[in-house]
């Protein structure tokens, strides 16, 4: 049998969808299963975004350009001007999702051997994304104790070495919903500048930012503009994960020179979900508020409710949809499978994603699970309530 490659054998399972196959016996099994494990919104997608997909007229579904549709690229730069962030339609390339653009931003950046430092826990595919481009992660271990605010700087210092390419963020975070503060971002800025190295910012979450501060776009530190990468999505913000539509922004030259080669090499992104993300720039502002204003009341819920529940701890998160909850288990991984495999309370059960899957040290993370406040009020009460009975009846509990 012929071998597969050093470089699949390295490529980490998703922590998000690994336990999918347990989840859907579940199902099978006739239980009702809380999916918490994943960022699929349950709000409904821009009217205006629905009513353009309903209204396509076209004769022909053809290729767009590798680099986008251009009618989007221009609404876009508005959108972006809304934020103050000062780009142009050469600036943006459209890929499909964000996830291809990080994947992109690594091949394009990086050759094998070459590290990037990225705080942790941070979004798992990262990790797999590097490994694509040949690439390293090094990670800069944040704490659940202080809210995983962002580790001094001198511990990033520490890690440069004649590889280091880059620092990645993810502000609003994903998998902590930990927001950066101007401080922060300054001086992650000033090592930007000193070692000449790219800020990869992952930015997909601007609009769900909890506190009074204002937003902080790496493209609003300056000195530092063509050292930025910035990723951008709008399957968060307009509900729709499944048209695929992202964003790849830079001004830097010869990197926009290098990622249309790989743009060119997958030929397009796709038409209708580019039309479709036009459409929800226009969404109106009253939906973008209702959008926002849902969320705030599922997190303070939720995270009212985990912090009631004997022996567990979450921190407050101040922006995206998430957050990183310790519970008194020995394994979160095997409690996980376990709330699937053989737990149930009145037909229902619990899906997480294990923490574990968000670190790269060893041994971090192993009493964490990511939940993600995606689900209707009435859900999340009831998926809440199984928890609660699933961590009384775990035979793995600590207290």
């Amino acid at each position: 049998m012929p071998e597969i490659s050093h470089r699949g054998e390295e490529m980490p399972a998703s922590p998000i969808r690994r336990l999918v196959p347990l989840a859907n016996e579940a199902v099978k099994r006739g239980l009702k299963v809380y999916r918490l494990n994943i960022g699929q919104p349950d709000v409904p997608t821009p009217p205006e975004a629905l009513e353009a997909l309903k209204k396509i007229d076209r004769n022909v579904l053809e290729y767009s350009p590798s680099e986008g549709l251009l009618s989007l690229r221009k609404k876009l730069c508005e959108y972006y001007h809304r934020f103050n962030i000062d780009v142009n339609v050469d600036d943006i390339i459209v890929t499909c999702g964000g996830s291809e653009a990080v994947l992109f931003a690594f091949m394009a950046c990086l050759d094998p051997g070459d590290e990037i430092i990225v705080p942790e826990p941070a979004y798992a595919n990262y990790m797999a994304f590097a490994i694509s481009a040949g690439a390293k992660i090094v990670t800069v271990p944040s704490s659940i104790e202080n809210g995983f605010e962002l580790p001094p700087v001198e511990e990033f210092e520490k890690l440069i070495t004649p590889r280091t390419k880059g620092i990645l963020i993810c502000n609003p975070n994903n998998p902590t919903g930990y927001l950066y503060t101007m401080k922060e971002m300054l001086q992650i800025r000033d090592l930007v500048k000193k070692h000449d190295i790219f800020l990869f910012s992952d930015e997909v979450y601007r609009e769900f930012c909890y506190t009074g501060a204002p937003y902080i776009s790496a493209f609003h530190l300056p000195g530092i503009e063509e050292n930025v990468v910035l990723i951008d999505s709008v399957s968060k913000r307009y509900n729709e994960c499944g048209i695929r539509i992202g964003a790849l922004i830079t001004k830097h030259e010869k990197l926009k020179k290098n990622v249309m080669k790989f743009c060119q090499a997958r030929l397009s992104p796709p038409l209708l979900g580019q039309i479709v993300a036009e459409a929800s720039i226009d969404a109106d502002a009253g939906y973008m508020l209702a959008t926002y204003n849902e969320y705030v009341e599922r997190r303070k819920f939720m995270i009212d409710s985990l912090n009631k529940i004997p022996g567990c701890y979450s921190p407050i998160p101040m922006g995206a949809f998430y957050t990183v909850a310790k519970l008194p288990v020995d394994d979160a991984d095997k409690f996980c499978q376990w709330c699937l495999k053989e737990f149930e309370y009145e037909g229902q059960t619990i899906f997480m994603a294990p923490a574990s899957g968000f670190y790269t040290t060893p041994g971090i993370g192993r009493d964490e699970v990511r939940l993600a406040y995606v689900l209707c009020r009435e859900d999340l009460e009831k998926a809440m309530k199984v928890l609660a009975e699933a961590l009384k009846a775990y035979p793995g509990r600590t207290i």
